[in-house]
C-alpha cells in the first residue's frame, strides 16, 4: 500500500526543483564515497548533520539530459554507511533519520544504492528495504570490474526486472560508467512512479495493525510507516506500552525473509564462472595478517616501517625548508630598515611560519600511509586482530579504527566512535583516544628526538630516531589499553557488546586517492592549526619584545658602558645577545614563565618552556612555533634553525646545555600524554553531551604527563 499522494507531490518537485536531492547510501566498504567524488569532484563541501558531530558531505554534478540535451544540476548527499535500516549506531541513525523525515533539509528526491557488485547477496539486504519504502530508487552496482575479475556475472536486465527499479553498472574507482550514471538520473524526472514493494509485509507484522500505523504516521508506504513507528516507540514510553507486542521479533521476521527474497534474485541474476582470485589472495595474506601471533608482528612491522620512512623521507625537505626561511630571514632584514614592522615580520610572522610550514613533509607522509592501510583494507584486519585484547578491557575489535584513526588526529577519530552502539564502550573509547599520539605531536616528537640523537646515530641498519619515535606511538598504544582497564572497573554499565565488521578484500591503493588526502590533510593543517600558531606567534613576539619599561630601561643603561668599551665585533655580538637574553627575562612572557617555573622546575622545564606549555593548550604543535618566537626574540642576528638554536642552549647559573637528554625524554613524556588540543575537547563536549567528561579527561591526563615527566627526569637527570 503506497501514499500516492505524496508521489505526485514528488512528481511536482522534480519538474519545479532547480537542483534534484540525492541521497547516496549503501553499506560500508561499497565504494560509496569513491562514487561520490566520481560524481562531484571537487564541487564538494563537508560538515555537520545539525545537533551531531557526524561528517555530512554534499556536492553538486551537472549532467545533460540525454533526450532534452539541457543542463541539469543535481544535489548529491553522502549519507553514512549502514547495514540496514535498523539502526544500531549514531551513524546508521542520521542515515535514517534523512531518509524517514519528510521535513529534513537533506530528505531525498532520489535514493540511489550503491552495492558492491563482487558482494551482492550480502549487500542486498540494505537494497530491499530502501526499495520497500517505496521511495523513487536506483540502484548502483559499483565495482564491477572486481566482479567480472572474479568470474562473477550479473544480469543486468534480469535484476532489473526482479527489484523493479533501474540499475547501472559501474567502476567509480576508474570513473568507468559515470556518465551512464548521471544519464539514469533523468528517468526518474520523467517518469516518476510509485515504487512496488518487494517482501510481503503482511507475514512481518498484523495486516490490520500495519495498516493503522500507516494511517497514522503517514509515510510513502506500509513498510517506511512501520519503520518510523518502531522507531518512535524506542524513544516514547507511552508508545511503548502498547505498540511493543506488535514489533517482537519484527527485525527478526524481517531480515529472515529478505534472506529468502535474495536467495531467490540471486539464483536468477548472478552466476560464478570461476573461483574468485581475490578472495583466493585475500585468504593466503590473512593466515598472516590475521593469525593470533603473527598478525601482532605483522601490525608492529607496519608501524615501524611507517615512521622510519617518515623520517628518512621527510629530513631532505624539512632541511630545504629551514634553509629556505633561514635565507629569507636574512635578506628580509638586510632589506628593511630596523624598526617595529621589521621585528615583527622576521621575529613574529617568518618565525611562525617555519614553525608550521617545515613539518609539512612529515604531516603528509603521516596521512599518506595511513590512507594506504586503510585504501588497501588492511585496516579492518587490524580491528580484528586486536578484537580479544581489545575485549579484556572492556572494549570490543570496533574500537581500533577511532584509536588507530587517533594516530592522524584525535577529533574525526572521536567522532568516528559513533559507529559504537556501546554507550560505555564509546565514552571509554572517546576517554583514551587522545593518548594516542597525532600528527599534531609530530612536530614536538620531531624537534625533541633530533635534539636529543645525533642524525648519524644508527642502530644497526636502523635510525635510532625512527626507533625512537615509533617507541612513542606504541606507549601511547599499551597506556591507552591499561587505562581502559581501569576504566573497565570504574564505569558500569548492563548493556551487551557485539562486534561485526566486514573484512573487504585486498585492494591496491588508489594513487590518487591516497594524494588526494595528504593534499586535504595538510591544507587543514596549514591553515586550520596554522592560523592558530600565526595568531599565537604575534602574540608572542609582542609579549616577548615588550615589558615593563622601568625594567628595559635599566638593562639598557647598564650595557650603555659596556658597549662604549667594546672594542671588537665578536664583543660587541655577546653583549648584544646577553642584553636580549636579559630583556626576554624582563619581557611579558618572561614574567609568565617566572609564575608558573616552580610547579615545573621538578620536570626540568625553565621558564621559557613553561611559556611552550601555555601556548600550546590551544593546539600541541603551537609549542614548536612558541620556541621559534622564543630564540628568535633573543638572537636577531644569525640565522641557525630552531633545532640548532635549543641544542647550543646553556643554563646561564650552570653553563650547561639546558635541553640534554633528561630533559628531552621528560617533554616527550609530557607531551605524550598531555591534553593539549582546544579541539579535542570540544568535540568531547559534543559528542558525550555534557562539560563533565572533557574536564575529566584533561584533569587525568595532565596528572597522567605531570607524574610521567616527573619520574623520567628525576631518574635520568
Amino acid at each position: 500500500m503506497l501514499n500516492t499522494d505524496l508521489f505526485s507531490t514528488l512528481q511536482q518537485n522534480f519538474s519545479s526543483k532547480e537542483q534534484i536531492k540525492i541521497a547516496l547510501i549503501g553499506n560500508p566498504n561499497c565504494g560509496k564515497s569513491t562514487l561520490f567524488n566520481a560524481l562531484t569532484g571537487l564541487h564538494q563541501k563537508t560538515g555537520n548533520y545539525p545537533g551531531v558531530t557526524v561528517d555530512k558531505k554534499t556536492g553538486v554534478c551537472k549532467a545533460q539530459n540525454p533526450i532534452t540535451k539541457q543542463m541539469q544540476w543535481f544535489r548529491l548527499i553522502d549519507l553514512p554507511g549502514t547495514y540496514s535500516l535498523f539502526p544500531k549506531s549514531l551513524d546508521e541513525q542520521v542515515s535514517f533519520n534523512v531518509l524517514m523525515d519528510a521535513k529534513n533539509v537533506d530528505y531525498p528526491d532520489i535514493i540511489l544504492i550503491v552495492v558492491d557488485a563482487s558482494n551482492l547477496k550480502r549487500h542486498l539486504l540494505l537494497a530491499t528495504q530502501l526499495i520497500d519504502l517505496g521511495r523513487p530508487c536506483m540502484l548502483v552496482l559499483n565495482m564491477i570490474d572486481a566482479a567480472t575479475a572474479n568470474g562473477i556475472e550479473i544480469d543486468v536486465n534480469k535484476l532489473t526486472e526482479l527489484i523493479q527499479v533501474p540499475v547501472v553498472s559501474c567502476n567509480a574507482r576508474q570513473q568507468e560508467g559515470i556518465e551512464g550514471v548521471k544519464n539514469t538520473f533523468f528517468a526518474f524526472a520523467q517518469n516518476i512512479k510509485p515504487q512496488q514493494g518487494l517482501i510481503n509485509i503482511q507475514a512481518i507484522v498484523n495486516k490490520d495493525y500495519a495498516e493503522s500505523v500507516h494511517r497514522f504516521v503517514n509515510q510513502t508506504s506500509v513498510y517506511a510507516s512501520l519503520l518510523k513507528q518502531r522507531s518512535n516507540i524506542e524513544k516514547d514510553e507511552k508508545l511503548n506500552a502498547y505498540n511493543k507486542k506488535f514489533f517482537t521479533g519484527f527485525e527478526s521476521r524481517d531480515m529472515l525473509f529478505r534472506f529468502e527474497k535474495i536467495k531467490k534474485i540471486s539464483l536468477e541474476c548472478v552466476n560464478y564462472t570461476s573461483i574468485r582470485k581475490d578472495l583466493k589472495a585475500t585468504d593466503k595474506l590473512d593466515r598472516f595478517t590475521t593469525h593470533p601471533f603473527w598478525g601482532f608482528v605483522v601490525f608492529i612491522t607496519v608501524l615501524f616501517l611507517m615512521f622510519q620512512s617518515i623520517f628518512y623521507l621527510a629530513e631532505f625537505p624539512m632541511q630545504w625548508i629551514e634553509t629556505g626561511f633561514s635565507f629569507l630571514t636574512q635578506k628580509t632584514r638586510e632589506i628593511l630598515p630596523d624598526n617595529f614592522f621589521t621585528s615583527l615580520l622576521t621575529n613574529g610572522i617568518l618565525a611562525g611560519l617555519s614553525g608550521i610550514v617545515v613539518f609539512v613533509p612529515q604531516i603528509a607522509l603521516l596521512f599518506g600511509f595511513i590512507s594506504l592501510l586503510e585504501d588497501s583494507g588492511y585496516m579492518a584486519r587490524v580491528s580484528f586482530i586486536m578484537d580479544k585484547l581489545m575485549r579484556k578491557v572492556g572494549l570490543n575489535g570496533r574500537s581500533v579504527i577511532p584509536l588507530i584513526s587517533g594516530m592522524a588526529c584525535a577529533v574525526p577519530a572521536i567522532m568516528s566512535t559513533r559507529t559504537i552502539s556501546n554507550r560505555k564502550e564509546r565514552l571509554v573509547t572517546i576517554l583514551i583516544t587522545p593518548l594516542m599520539s597525532c600528527s599534531a605531536r609530530l612536530p614536538v616528537y620531531t624537534l625533541l628526538i633530533g635534539i636529543m640523537v645525533p642524525s648519524n646515530y644508527r642502530f644497526g641498519f636502523f635510525d635510532v630516531k625512527g626507533l625512537l619515535l615509533t617507541a612513542l606511538y606504541l606507549l601511547g598504544i599499551i597506556v591507552a589499553i591499561a587505562v581502559a582497564a581501569v576504566l573497565k572497573y570504574v564505569l558500569k554499565t548492563k548493556e551487551r557488546s557485539f562486534f561485526m565488521m566486514e573484512l573487504p578484500v585486498y585492494r591496491i591503493p588508489q594513487l590518487k586517492t591516497v594524494l588526494l588526502t595528504m593534499f586535504d590533510k595538510v591544507k587543514v593543517f596549514l591553515f586550520d592549526a596554522g592560523k592558530v600558531i600565526m595568531i599565537i606567534s604575534v602574540i608572542l613576539w609582542f609579549l616577548t619584545s615588550y615589558g615593563p619599561k622601568k625594567e628595559f630601561a635599566a638593562i639598557e643603561k647598564n650595557y650603555i658602558e659596556a658597549f662604549a668599551k667594546a672594542n671588537t665585533d665578536s664583543i660587541k655580538q655577546e653583549l648584544t645577545i646577553a642584553m636580549e637574553t636579559q630583556k626576554l627575562q624582563a619581557s611579558y612572557a618572561g614574567h609568565l614563565g617566572k609564575i608558573i617555573e616552580p610547579a615545573i622546575r621538578p620536570l626540568g622545564f625553565d621558564w621559557k618552556i613553561g611559556i611552550s606549555l601555555i601556548t600550546s593548550i590551544a593546539a600541541r604543535e603551537v609549542f614548536v612555533g612558541t620556541m621559534a618566537t622564543l630564540y628568535q626574540s633573543r638572537d636577531k642576528e644569525d640565522n641557525l634553525s630552531i633545532r640548532q638554536k635549543m641544542m647550543q642552549e646553556k643554563d646561564p647559573m650552570t653553563g650547561k646545555l639546558v635541553y640534554n637528554f633528561a630533559v628531552c625524554l621528560s617533554l616527550l613524556m609530557f607531551y605524550a600524554f598531555a591534553m593539549q588540543c582546544m579541539s579535542t575537547l570540544a568535540v568531547v563536549k559534543r559528542e558525550t553531551n555534557s562539560y563533565k567528561w572533557p574536564i575529566i579527561q584533561f584533569v587525568y591526563m595532565s596528572v597522567l604527563a605531570y607524574i610521567a615527566s616527573l619520574l623520567v627526569y628525576q631518574i635520568l637527570k
